[in-house]
């Protein structure tokens, strides 16, 4: 007898195919960064990204979460050239390699998005929520592609000094929710919500965002929790994002518990053992 479900909420069309959320979806982490906080360089030639995407779908990951631009704090700015000649090689080697592959881009530009799906991705992974490039919702609409939509203030140089809020879970809700009502009129059918754990936010705002994040399925769409060794665990700890393994499991069991449909993370094979100990 299964003892814990997902919240309800509606599939969506991921390349012409339905992804449901009866049982959580794991999507592993790709940086194809040199300065990403945990592995940055690890997979900055072509060769292993392909390893590195071989070794995530082995171990179970559903989604890949391509990343060529470090959104931690305090990241410095690159161009968006920049940004595609790191990730559209790799992107191009893992669709010819594994063409079942679902494909998600993690980026707040429109034209590193666009040029993404014309080489082959499903989704769109917005750190931003669209606060950093206007264009970003029409792209998504004219492409069709599913949207991550997560709440941030500023940008990776400059969220860590926007973190005040009246009540940090009732914020986040409403710029959510005015960031569904600006996609559904521009056509966009599929939208993910990530609540953007790390973002513009306090040690502890982050953990009171994370025991009440059950309460933004009133919005009535996936919710993608992506805690993987984020400071706010190994800074809590007194620890490092390598030492962060342990923390994370124990927080995407919180995450599970609260119904949430995605967890995004570096470490795919535990994050594994974890969903199907729960389902």
């Amino acid at each position: 007898m299964k003892k814990f479900q997902t919240a309800t909420a509606p599939s969506i069309n991921v390349g012409g195919k339905l992804m449901t959320f009866e049982k959580p979806v794991i999507m592993g982490i790709l940086n194809v960064t040199p300065d990403s906080f945990f592995d940055g360089g690890d997979n900055t030639t072509v060769e292993k990204a392909l390893e590195k995407a071989s070794s995530l779908l082995t171990a179970g990951a559903q989604i890949l979460d391509i990343g060529a631009y470090s959104s931690r704090p305090g990241a410095p700015l690159i161009s968006s050239q920049e940004e595609m000649d790191r990730a559209l090689p790799p992107i191009l080697a893992i669709r010819n390699a594994f063409p079942e592959a679902i494909l998600s881009i993690d980026t707040f530009r429109a034209d590193v998005a666009a040029e993404a799906i014309d080489a082959g991705v499903h989704i769109v992974n917005d750190v931003s929520g669209g606060t950093l490039d206007e264009e970003m919702f029409a792209t998504v609409a004219k492409y069709q592609v599913p949207y991550i939509l997560m709440h941030m203030r500023g940008t990776p140089e400059t969220m860590q000094g926007q973190t005040e809020y009246t009540d940090i879970v009732t914020d986040v809700a409403t710029f959510l929710g005015q960031g569904i009502a600006r996609l559904r009129d521009l056509g966009v059918k599929d939208i993910i919500l990530d609540p953007g754990f790390g973002f513009a936010k306090t040690i502890d705002q982050n953990y009171e965002l994370l025991y009440r994040v059950d309460e933004l399925h009133y919005l009535g769409l996936p919710i993608l929790g992506g805690i993987s060794r984020k400071s706010m665990i190994y800074k809590k700890l007194g620890t490092t994002a390598q030492e962060a393994l342990n923390g994370t499991t124990a927080l995407n069991t919180l995450l599970l518990e609260r119904g949430v449909q995605i967890l995004r993370v570096h470490d795919v094979a535990e994050a594994k053992q974890l969903v199907d100990l729960f389902y």
